[in-house]
């Protein structure tokens, strides 16, 4: 059976990005240990709504730690203390009943805050446009066999394809840097052989591409893979680096 808890949620309100933004603090009494964290904002967005006042944004989509979509800072820590998940998929039985919980969207200055918990990650749209595909024409689409990857390489790029460009990675670095999600897409196509004739092309565009959209340089300090939902290792930000020579 499922235990209830009390929690106070001390949440980031802020109506629009010119307007000046602050903590408020509201409270959660008997709710199920079984609702996730976004479960709980839910009913107490039924509450506000239901007081007549503005329910608290936050994004979302397919709330199962595959879109990428729900992230913020939960006690600073982006996505909570659970590690290998997303805000979606953190329950509120991993807190202890009457804890705070301090909820704040990612801090990043290519991540310009929208509303409350919402930030805008389109500098990740633009640094996939700025080359994170193949587009080589290929034609008609060949057999699935007639291009052989072999099994360790198939598997060391989908590693690296998990990334589901959910930005912690960025609200973790102390330089707000993008080099681990550049890494993994530009690791993903740069190990396949279809991802070959414009690799060292690709490498380019999507730096400069980072640079220019105002992220920060490495810091060094790994925090970007203790955050990963995917744990992708920062280990592919060295090989970045040797992609672009």
């Amino acid at each position: 059976m499922s235990h209830t808890l009390s929690l106070k949620l001390r949440i980031w309100r802020q109506h629009a990005p010119e307007s000046t933004g602050a903590f408020r603090d509201y409270q959660l009494v008997d709710v199920s240990g079984d609702l996730s964290l976004l479960e709980a904002l839910d009913q107490l967005n039924d509450q506000l709504i239901a007081k007549g006042e503005r329910p608290v944004h936050f994004e979302h989509d397919c709330r199962e730690g595959i879109c990428g979509s729900c992230g913020f800072l939960v006690n600073g820590q982006a996505h909570g203390p659970r590690q290998a998940s997303t805000v979606c998929q953190l329950y509120l039985r991993q807190f202890r009943s009457n804890s705070t919980l301090c909820l704040e969207p990612w801090r990043a200055n290519a991540f310009p805050l929208i509303q409350d918990l919402v930030v805008d990650r389109s500098a990740f749209d633009r640094l996939i446009m700025a080359g994170g595909y193949c587009s080589i024409n290929t034609g008609q689409a060949s057999d699935g066999n007639a291009l052989l990857v072999g099994r360790e390489q198939a598997s060391s790029a989908f590693e690296t394809a998990t990334c589901i460009g959910c930005g912690a990675c960025v609200a973790s670095c102390r330089n707000a840097s993008a080099s681990l999600f550049v890494a993994a897409k530009l690791a993903h196509l740069g190990q396949l052989p279809q991802g070959q004739p414009e690799r060292a092309h690709r490498a380019r565009a999507m730096q400069e591409q980072m640079e220019a959209e105002g992220f920060g340089s490495c810091s060094s300090n790994l925090e970007c893979e203790a955050v990963c939902p995917k744990q992708i290792s920062a280990d592919w930000i060295s090989w970045m680096n040797r992609e672009r020579r």
